[in-house]
């Protein structure tokens, strides 16, 4: 029998504020380079979509669904705002048919750092908030934006995760589509791009040849797939976007393990996909030489500016470390942390370059003056 992985990403990334460095002294703090009312009214709207979402996937968990969640560090912490978000995940979490993934805990590029000591970090991090939480330690790791790099698997073996799941690009599977589970220093899966964004990106779309998309249809397409388990990974606020134009989606998310299983495909976590297919694990070189991210590796390092970002990153946490003995270290490390978020690479990407460069004028005034509050307090 074939097998379907259903991934969901939820994040919300904290807002950058538009800023310009002042003169004179000045107490930093998230809200000097952060917008937090923007941050706020963002979650406000999300909240509500995610209970109304997590409704419709109870239903489906109870007419047989299997899902994996991979909730990022810094959504946890917004979830303070709104206790209710965390109590319908924790309801879903018992129905024991959810599993939860572990990240970099802010969404960040810490994998990308030539010392992976703050990518361990953030990693046990939120590692321990999902235990803490939902009382189970996660045994799948999610990259931040689906990063493959072959620095990070002895590492995450080290700290006893036993899947990863990243992204399923021409330049690893050679054209071929992901429907396997695959051999690396851990068992990978990798996502199937089209099928994924058939949910995320198109499923509203009228003029989309696929449209309607009924769980049938979509059924019946993973199982005339050939391979073994077939891994779908989106944003899981999208499923919102679409409940906002059609009531769809709702009968799409609530048919679908049904529709599944008439066509001989069971729903199943990352983490039961190792188990069920590791005799059957397949051998991809590749995983070992390639590196890549969701929409490819140019989508957040393409550019001299997001790659000049990437190394002031890296200078200001070296930096850091010379004053870990202030009173200012913990607040001036969260910055840092936030700093790092994968977002705001994206948002210098060349597919836009008036945005792009408005915002990299912006994000490099503000390193530069979290820099100089650094380099004033080092003993």
């Amino acid at each position: 029998m074939k097998s379907v992985c259903i991934i969901g990403e939820v994040h919300l990334p904290h807002q950058i504020r538009w800023y310009w460095p002042g003169e004179g002294d000045k107490i930093l703090g998230m809200s000097t380079y952060f917008d937090q009312e923007t941050t706020f009214s963002r979650f406000e709207k999300k909240a509500k979509d995610i209970i109304r979402t997590n409704h419709v996937l109870n239903d489906s968990i109870d007419n047989g669904g299997k899902y994996t969640f991979n909730i990022s560090g810094t959504f946890l912490d917004q979830c303070k705002w709104d206790p209710d978000v965390t109590d319908s995940f924790l309801e879903l979490a018992a129905t024991g048919n959810v599993e939860f993934a572990a990240s970099p805990y802010y969404h960040s590029i810490c994998s990308l750092y030539p010392d992976l000591s703050k990518f361990k970090e953030e990693v046990k991090k939120h590692k321990d908030a999902i235990f803490n939480l939902f009382g189970t330690a996660p045994t799948t790791f999610v990259n931040s934006e689906l990063i493959l790099s072959k620095h990070i698997g002895k590492m995450l073996k080290g700290m006893e995760f036993e899947c990863l799941v990243s992204e399923g690009s021409h330049n690893v599977l050679n054209g071929y589509d992901p429907v396997h589970l695959y051999h690396d220093h851990l068992p990978t899966l990798l996502r199937h791009i089209d099928l994924s964004e058939d949910i995320e990106n198109r499923f509203s779309e009228k003029e989309w040849t696929g449209y309607p998309l009924i769980a049938d249809k979509f059924a019946s397409w993973i199982s005339s797939m050939e391979g073994d388990v077939v891994t779908l990974y989106f944003n899981y606020d999208t499923l919102a976007k679409h409940h906002k134009n059609e009531s769809k989606i709702c009968r799409f998310v609530r048919e679908l393990p049904q529709a599944l299983a008439d066509h001989g495909v069971d729903m199943i976590t990352p983490s039961m996909a190792v188990h069920k297919y590791k005799k059957k694990i397949v051998k991809l070189a590749t995983l070992k030489t390639e590196s890549t991210a969701r929409y490819g590796m140019h989508s957040m390092l393409g550019n001299h500016m997001q790659n000049l970002y990437l190394n002031e990153l890296v200078t200001i946490g070296q930096e850091l470390e010379n004053i870990r003995d202030a009173r200012e270290y913990d607040t001036f490390k969260h910055i840092y942390s936030c700093l790092g978020q994968t977002d705001l690479l994206l948002d210098m990407n060349s597919n836009n370059l008036q945005i792009a460069y408005e915002r990299s004028v912006n994000l490099f005034s503000i390193l530069s003056d979290l820099r100089r509050a650094i380099l004033e307090v080092r003993p």
